[in-house]
């Protein structure tokens, strides 16, 4: 197949997921906590992500074109159980999670800025009927739209903070200090908070396969888009200085439409609700593309039932597609006006994306220490201490998801009880379905022979797998 995505696609996808309207949500508290302090956070918090992103390129340039990503990574890494628990919990569950209530809080949005007599669930339900068709149509219409809404997404915020910074806006600026506080052990808990608003730039790698010279777009790619994030939102913070009491902001559940009413009176508030609109677009289209592709190639590992291998005339797994969709719209159903139970449920798998991060850490060393001469188109420099630093910092965050020493006990007990499960149901798909070791991990060369769809068949047929 001819590749047709080049750098711009992957700056697109890596900001797609990235900047969400949660982030925004999550932009506002941070701000509204420490002040312009905040940036600093920010930029300690995007440090770490772009060091989860070169570890990711390396595993990618070690297994490439593997459409289960991390999953595959892991499994031939650490072994089965951690790559499902950590796969089921820090990808499926956080990301249709995090992609429901975007949808909810958006539609919220829409519903208080148009007033117009109309269920806001309808809002939710059209966009993503046009998201579900466009994916439906393939890598290259997903592509159009993830262009197009990521980079107006940007833009926008861009001009609003700007106008915000530079006190050009029509309504009334505040006065208040900039930093409301100064102590460093203050700014790097922050670092937790944080690094919400850079999670989710790896979702440039299952497209890989379908990147010209990937080997230097994918990476550069997933840099970018995370530099040009922490421009835009640091931009943002100090608009939100000029024009938004620190207080109000983060007592707000919707930071950034109180910002447009403050900066630009009511097209202001109208044209945040279109950046929301564009944020959500720009998520649950990252969301449904990626997702679809993991679960396809977790299927040929038989981690996940075979039928999401399946696809149409497009090439797409469209029962992927169908599923994330569905089950997206689910929870946006059940969060609709009232999304603060799924918010708290976010922050729970935010642990475990953070706890995928720190596995792919692992991998990488696992893998310098198991195939240190193996071919790599790119490698992370400074041999292992980034990833190192990496694991440390992250986990870190980690132990400081949340400042409330109250609802850190709490994320962290839920997190513990979801992990339990996952690994009681990790333990028996992989005894009765796969017939392995739970633990050890598989041969890098099987897991890559697991891309071929023969694999699956051959191992079936011969009663291997069930």
């Amino acid at each position: 197949m001819d590749k047709k995505l080049g750098l711009r696609n992957v700056v697109s996808v890596s900001v797609g997921l990235v900047i969400a309207t949660s982030c925004l949500v999550s932009l506002g508290q941070g701000a509204g906590t420490v002040g312009v302090m905040f940036i600093p956070a920010m930029i300690i918090a995007c440090l770490f992500n772009m060091i989860s992103m070169a570890t990711m390129s390396e595993l990618n340039a070690l297994m490439p074109n593997c459409t289960g990503g991390l999953a595959q990574y892991t499994l031939a890494g650490v072994g089965p159980v951690p790559t499902l628990v950590l796969m089921v919990g820090g990808y499926m569950v956080s990301n249709i999670l995090s992609s429901g209530v975007e949808a909810s809080i958006f539609a919220y949005a829409m519903g208080e800025v148009l007033g117009l007599p109309i269920p806001n669930f309808f809002w939710t339900l059209l966009i993503s009927v046009i998201i579900l068709i466009a994916n439906l149509h393939g890598v290259d219409m997903f592509a159009k739209v993830q262009d197009l809404v990521a980079y107006l997404l940007l833009g926008s915020m861009l001009i609003m903070g700007i106008l915000g910074m530079l006190r050009l806006g029509t309504g009334i600026p505040v006065v208040q200090p900039a930093a409301l506080n100064t102590d460093p052990k203050t700014i790097v808990s922050m670092t937790a908070v944080a690094f919400w608003l850079f999670i989710g730039a790896e979702y440039a790698i299952p497209i890989s396969k379908d990147v010209k010279n990937a080997r230097r777009n994918v990476p550069l790619g997933m840099f970018i888009g995370l530099g040009l994030i922490c421009l835009v939102q640091s931009i943002m913070v100090l608009g939100f200085h000029n024009y938004t009491a620190w207080a109000d902001l983060e007592a707000s559940p919707a930071p950034h439409l109180l910002y447009g009413q403050a900066l630009l009176g009511k097209p202001g508030q109208v044209w945040m609700a279109l950046v929301a609109a564009l944020a959500v677009i720009s998520t649950q289209n990252s969301t449904v593309q990626g997702l679809s592709s993991i679960f396809s190639g977790m299927a040929k590992m038989n981690m996940m039932p075979h039928f999401f291998t399946k696809t149409n005339k497009n090439k797409v797994p469209f029962i992927g597609i169908w599923f994330v969709t569905v089950t997206i719209l689910f929870c946006a159903y059940i969060s609709n006006n009232s999304s603060d139970k799924i918010e708290f449920l976010i922050l729970v798998g935010s642990v475990f994306w953070m706890l995928s991060y720190i596995t792919a850490h692992i991998d990488l060393l696992v893998f310098r220490r198991r195939l240190p001469h193996a071919p790599r188109t790119f490698k992370v420099p400074f041999g292992p201490v980034l990833p190192l630093i990496g694991i440390a910092g992250t986990a870190y965050m980690v132990i400081n998801i949340s400042t409330d020493p109250v609802e850190r006990a709490q994320i962290l007990g839920v997190a513990g009880i979801i992990f339990a499960i996952l690994f009681v149901y990790s333990v028996i798909w992989i005894r009765v379905k796969m017939k392995i070791p739970i633990f050890k991990p598989v041969p890098m060369e099987k897991v890559l022979a697991m891309e071929n769809s023969m694999y699956y068949r051959i191992r079936k047929a011969k009663g291997i797998w069930k």
